[in-house]
């Protein structure tokens, strides 16, 4: 359970560490501040003293440059351990459920770092972290070896923008904000993705919503003076497809900074006009383009010969593209093969790399980072046009979701009349049932859900879609209490909804909403509430038990600063989009 830590005796939030839910409270800022000032002084300046600062990397246009002006080039790999999958229906894409925060083991980063750098890599890309844990060693081992980090922001099943049923809410901004707060005292930070293969084909509804985290995370590194890229990672398809959202991206946001691409088309001695196509598509794209993944494992009986290398990383790739990631560090099965090019003992000392990862260490050590053009001669280009709509095959609108407001979605949660209180921790999946059967009861009562929808095809936001899934739920059963003459048993949802004896008498869901978030708007997000550990109470009170044992693997809590009702990363249905372990 959390426990909000001042006058508000309404507070309370229930928090998902993982697999095993701790208590938590949240502090006011300004004390937690306070508090944590001192000693956040003191680790930034032992970080200071103990590692050489890496170059700041920075874009200009279509290309990506050091602090001394030479071309920077990305040349890395993907590290990140391959959470647990659970195959089935409501898992089509087989994604998975679970991640283990690699950048928090510091012993696993002792062991690795000296493989990295017999690869010849300047960077590496996590695809989920823990915010709450400490990465300080594994950090440090990687920036003194030269190595930067492009880290997703998203967390598996709750902790990402849905493909299907898109939302830019409150809870994903604060999970982003959270893990960028605690990676902004790295020098090695290149960049931070808001998505990995959210937008598809078959589904460009959610690209609205990917642009809006793009601006709203772009406004707040500017705020804090980072230096870091915002990036997104895209999932190949149709050339029409990979044009219209690496343009859409770049024509509505105007805060992205480096769109990857997740490409396996080269497969083992492929000709050297492989690429030639996609060279041209992106030949005056204007913002910095790379290989977020690549590197086809689907060639077998023969090992990975890694002859895209020398191309990509030469003209006229070079006038284009900005390098790329190689797939993958780790063990990780697709499609019937293994991507994985280092294998770890049971005793997760020892490290026996294969014949892929030998191939692409020579392959990388034959690299020579061409220099041109020179940063000052880089003019400044158009960015592209944004693409119109043309269902099937594209259906994104260009107006984008509102910034998500904390303290909206709070004031408008102590007003409602009817809370959803779960019975028990366990109650992401719980929500998105509900608020189907809530919305159903509505409608037939003649009210509408319109405040809570989003709709990225036809441009359409409802003032309530930016909050936590948990007040979205509330205020949709609200509703349905209020149709009902506030009946007792009109709040009750089978046992997961309770009357707020403290809501304004005779206030309406909807003139609360009006109050509390008068309109859409757009505007540089501030940091999130802090979340503080504390001890269980005394009550005892069951808050869950772990059935992992891996404290870095799971979801990471979402909460909001205000209000009756916050909690866990809740989404309505099926997320598509986290991590989605699927290639060519």
């Amino acid at each position: 359970m959390l426990v909000f830590a001042n006058h508000l005796d309404l507070l309370r939030v229930l928090c998902l560490t993982g697999l095993t839910p701790p208590r938590c409270a949240v502090l006011p800022q300004a004390l937690v501040m306070r508090s944590l000032l001192p000693l956040a002084a003191a680790a930034s300046l032992i970080l200071a003293l103990t590692a050489g600062a890496l170059p700041k990397v920075s874009r200009v246009g279509p290309y990506l440059y050091a602090d001394d002006g030479s071309r920077f080039f990305i040349k890395g790999i993907a590290y990140q351990t391959q959470g647990l999958v659970v195959s089935g229906p409501d898992n089509p894409l087989n994604q998975p459920s679970t991640f283990v925060d690699n950048l928090a083991d510091g012993n696993a980063c002792a062991r690795d770092v000296p493989i990295l750098q017999q690869l010849g890599v300047n960077s590496i890309r996590a695809y989920s972290v823990n915010s709450s844990l400490n990465h300080d060693s594994c950090m440090q081992a990687l920036s003194s070896a030269g190595i930067y980090v492009i880290l997703d922001l998203t967390l598996p099943l709750n902790g990402s923008i849905d493909t299907t049923l898109p939302a830019w809410s409150t809870n994903t901004l604060d999970q982003y904000l959270r893990t960028i707060d605690a990676f902004e005292k790295y020098d090695n930070v290149l960049a931070y993705n808001v998505g990995n293969e959210v937008i598809t084909p078959s589904a460009s509804q959610s690209t609205p919503f990917i642009a809006a985290a793009a601006r709203d995370i772009r406004a707040y590194l500017n705020s804090i003076s980072s230096s870091a890229l915002v990036g997104y990672a895209a999932i190949d398809g149709p050339s029409s497809f990979v044009l219209n959202e690496a343009n859409f991206l770049a024509c509505t946001a105007g805060s992205l900074d480096l769109f990857g691409l997740n490409n396996y088309e080269w497969c083992g001695n492929a000709p050297n006009n492989t690429f030639d196509s996609l060279n041209k598509e992106f030949a005056n794209y204007g913002i910095a383009a790379y290989f977020s993944e690549f590197g086809s494992e689907n060639c077998h009986p023969d090992p990975r010969v890694w002859t895209e290398v020398p191309v990509m990383f030469s003209e006229p790739m070079t006038d284009v593209w900005s390098g790329g990631l190689a797939f993958g560090y780790f063990s990780a099965i697709s499609r019937g093969s293994d991507f994985g090019m280092a294998t770890i003992s049971p005793d997760n000392t020892t490290v026996t790399t294969n014949a892929d990862f030998a191939n692409l260490a020579a392959a990388y050590k034959a690299v020579t980072f061409v220099n041109t053009p020179a940063q000052g001669s880089v003019p400044t280009p158009a960015l592209p046009a944004c693409p119109k709509s043309s269902p099937p095959a594209w259906n994104a609108s260009t107006p984008l979701p509102q910034t998500p407001d904390d303290a909206a979605c709070g004031c408008l949660a102590e007003e409602l009349s009817c809370l959803f209180e779960p019975p028990t921790p366990d109650y992401m999946m719980l929500v998105g049932d509900l608020i189907g059967i809530a919305c159903g009861l509505v409608q037939t009562a003649g009210g509408t859900c319109d405040d809570i929808s989003s709709d990225g095809v036809t441009g359409t936001y409802g003032r309530v879609a930016m909050c936590d899934p948990t007040i979205k739920l509330s205020y949709v059963m609200s509703q349905y209490y209020e149709l009902n003459h506030r009946a007792n048993v009109a709040c009750s949802f089978s046992g997961n909804g309770t009357v707020n004896a403290n809501a304004p008498t005779g206030v309406l869901a909807s003139a609360a909403a009006s109050s509390c978030i008068p309109s859409a708007a757009v505007f540089t997000p501030s940091a999130p509430p802090v979340l503080v550990p504390v001890p269980p109470s005394s009550s005892g009170k069951s808050t869950g038990s772990s059935t992992s044992g891996n404290p870095t693997n799971g979801v990471m809590p979402s909460i909001i600063s205000r209000g009756a009702l916050f909690g866990m990363t809740a989404t309505v249905g099926c997320v598509v989009g986290a991590m989605i372990w699927t290639w060519a």
